[in-house]
């Protein structure tokens, strides 16, 4: 049903000679309807089966090939991650095949119609320390081979891809051979057993290689005693040289990002800093060092990222309360304009295009519905629907998440989102504080949560904080964050608790912490070092010996994060965090804790739990536990999933328990028939 009004509004309105002229802007979609605030002017809703948001590993990361005849994605399959692609007007599947359990997929992109790029990474040893390597594997469709580029031999990192050439004839990878090595520059031709070639030697303090439009390496940059230092030449046969960020500009350490350098010119794109600190994309001059035009600035968030399509910028991306972003293609705009107000109570996003944009991948839903996957077809003026992320949920019966704005002790402004469960009073609740990972340059967001809406439907107040060091709030908030991991970051979640029990929807007594990796962490660390406050705590895949995890990999804290943070931490050393790891202090847990954790994480290694739980054995209170065997840091089964939610819920029961309260009945009609592809 959901899917006919869709179809109809978007034939409706692309019809029109005037659709591509009217409708909302391209700022965040309107408020869902029909959804009541929480309260007791509504029954709650029936108790969701679990099974139901332990769905989400089914599929994603679909993507159309340049030529929009092939949709490629990835799915679990009985247990294993399948790689996928299929023909988009027969449907029938082209290519597939399984991923080693061991590896997990980091990204991928079509380089050409017929060639695919995949970014692997797994677990190894070096000198007999756990260290994470990336490598990149090669598919084409044309032949069905499957190879890895530059030999299955581990690097730290060999997946760091700065330029693919138009023709798909090679690509240029920055790659990082060793712990104790700067990354090189090495060009490799995109066929099996391609030659191979080093364009540019490592540079120390170099940990950014920028390669303009043609594949001329011509620019370096990193961060050395918080100073940004950048190497710069004119063309292939110049030479490096140091340049400063600036002409007369003395603030050195400021954000300043190469996103590119056009051929055959001095000039390019970057992002960077006003003199406010806020991030814009700027036109740049490298040889005369010196901005050109600011091309696109928002004074209330900072750019996260840009696309730059043929020399010119396409889109700006940042992010508000939820994912926005900035048109410079006129056409392009009116079109989302257009799906937008055909669609109406949802927000859409086009996930991916066809290079001449006859066809494309468009998400719709929000914060509470999981959203549907379609494919859209502009001059044809038709939209098919390929999936429904999660065809056994009845998103009407969701909660709405909100944003919300608190003080913290040292007068900073925390954002952060709050999730009330419906049919129950905003009073006395039981609440769930969630941090995010990370923990840098990273953030939540208006975004559909499985875990949250699973806690706010069995009636727990669930509160998102956006503690200092995460992403899109400006630099001087990031470097509040800086060396605050355990400190600063924790008491921005103390002062959460504090705002939710003053504004009188969370009960004192009932607050319990539950996070993953990073948010696994500070759940742990909260019981430890406030067991006053909290009630129990959480944790999947934390980490409870941080000089454990930056030995094993150095990227840890900007992994995840915009290049705008990895730039800043990578390289740098982290001081003083043997204080602040929860295995030294284990033997005081004194607080109901659920440890949980998969034996092949890549992320963050089984021996994190295993150190922890052995540590603990002496304590007052010893941990409840559950080791998922063959499962990685995020979750690769079904499965796995209810297993960490089914734990988490009769953990839960048994320790801070929500109100019993009188339910609506269950639907017995499933909620579609849709199933995933």
């Amino acid at each position: 049903m959901r899917f006919l009004r869709y179809c109809l509004a978007v034939t409706a309105i692309l019809a029109s000679p005037l659709a591509a002229q009217e409708g909302p802007s391209s700022g965040a979609a309107e408020t869902e309807k029909g959804t009541a605030e929480p309260g007791l002017s509504e029954i709650a809703p029936a108790e969701i089966a679990v099974e139901s948001f332990a769905g989400r590993s089914r599929f994603w990361g679909a993507k159309l090939s340049p030529d929009g005849t092939k949709m490629s994605f990835m799915r679990r399959r009985e247990g294993v991650i399948e790689f996928v692609i299929s023909d988009i007007d027969t449907k029938k599947i082209v290519r597939a095949f399984g991923v080693n359990k061991n590896d997990e997929i980091e990204w991928y992109r079509w380089a050409t119609d017929d060639k695919l790029l995949i970014s692997l990474s797994s677990m190894g040893e070096f000198f007999g320390e756990e260290v994470r390597f990336t490598r990149l594997l090669l598919t084409q469709l044309s032949t069905g081979s499957l190879d890895y580029l530059f030999g299955k031999t581990g690097v730290v990192e060999g997946d760091n891809v700065i330029h693919v050439a138009k023709d798909g004839s090679h690509i240029l990878v920055a790659m990082q051979k060793s712990v104790y090595d700067y990354p090189s520059v090495l060009r490799h031709e995109l066929k099996p057993d391609g030659k191979v070639e080093t364009v540019q030697k490592p540079r120390e303090g170099v940990w950014n290689w920028v390669a303009d439009d043609q594949g001329v390496v011509r620019m370096g940059t990193g961060w050395a005693r918080k100073r940004l230092r950048i190497y710069y030449r004119e063309n292939a046969d110049a030479k490096l040289k140091v340049i400063a960020k600036l002409k007369g500009n003395d603030d050195e350490d400021g954000y300043w990002d190469a996103l590119q350098i056009v051929s055959g010119s001095d000039e390019g794109y970057v992002l960077s800093e006003n003199e406010n600190g806020r991030v814009g994309l700027r036109r740049f001059n490298f040889a005369t060092r010196e901005e050109v035009e600011t091309v696109y600035e928002n004074p209330n968030w900072d750019i996260d990222r840009a696309t730059i399509r043929d020399g010119k910028p396409f889109a700006a991306f940042y992010t508000a309360d939820r994912d926005e972003v900035h048109w410079f293609d006129e056409a392009t705009a009116k079109q989302y304009k257009a799906l937008r107000k055909a669609l109406g109570d949802v927000e859409i996003w086009i996930v991916s295009r066809s290079k001449d944009h006859s066809r494309m991948l468009v998400w719709a839903g929000s914060e509470s519905d999981p959203g549907v996957l379609y494919l859209f077809s502009p001059g044809e003026k038709t939209m098919s629907q390929i999936a429904e992320y999660r065809p056994k949920l009845d998103f009407t019966q969701l909660a709405k998440p909100k944003p919300v704005s608190f003080k913290a002790r040292d007068g900073w402004d925390i954002k952060g989102y709050l999730t009330l469960p419906r049919g129950r009073e905003a009073k006395d609740l039981p609440l769930i504080i969630m941090p995010h990972g990370g923990p840098y340059g990273i953030r939540d967001k208006l975004t559909f949560n499985d875990e949250v809406q699973l806690l706010a439907n069995r009636g727990y107040a669930v509160l998102q904080p956006n503690f200092r060091g995460s992403g899109g709030y400006g630099d001087e908030f990031f470097e509040l964050g800086k060396g605050q991991i355990g400190r600063g970051m924790q008491d921005d979640l103390d002062d959460a608790m504090d705002w939710a029990v003053k504004e009188g929807f969370a009960d004192s007594g009932r607050v319990c912490v539950v996070g993953a990796s990073y948010g696994g962490y500070a759940a742990i660390w909260a019981v430890l070092r406030n067991p006053e406050r909290y009630r129990c705590a959480a944790s999947w895949a934390g980490v409870t010996d941080w000089d454990r995890i930056l030995r094993y990999d150095r990227q840890f804290f900007g992994r995840s994060g915009f290049k705008r943070w990895r730039t800043r931490i990578r390289g740098e050393g982290q001081k003083d965090m043997k204080d602040v790891s929860p295995y030294r202090l284990a033997e005081r847990l004194n607080r109901p804790l659920l440890l949980a954790h998969g034996t092949e994480d890549q992320v963050v290694p089984f021996k994190q739990f295993k150190q922890f739980e052995k540590a603990t054995r002496k304590a007052p209170m010893k941990p409840t536990t559950l080791v998922i065997e063959d499962e990685g840091h995020s979750f690769a089964k079904p499965e796995s999933e209810k297993a960490w939610y089914d734990a988490l819920m009769k953990f839960l029961n048994e320790h801070n328990p929500a109100d019993a309260v009188v339910r609506a009945e269950a639907s017995d009609e499933p909620a579609s028939t849709t199933a995933a592809p």
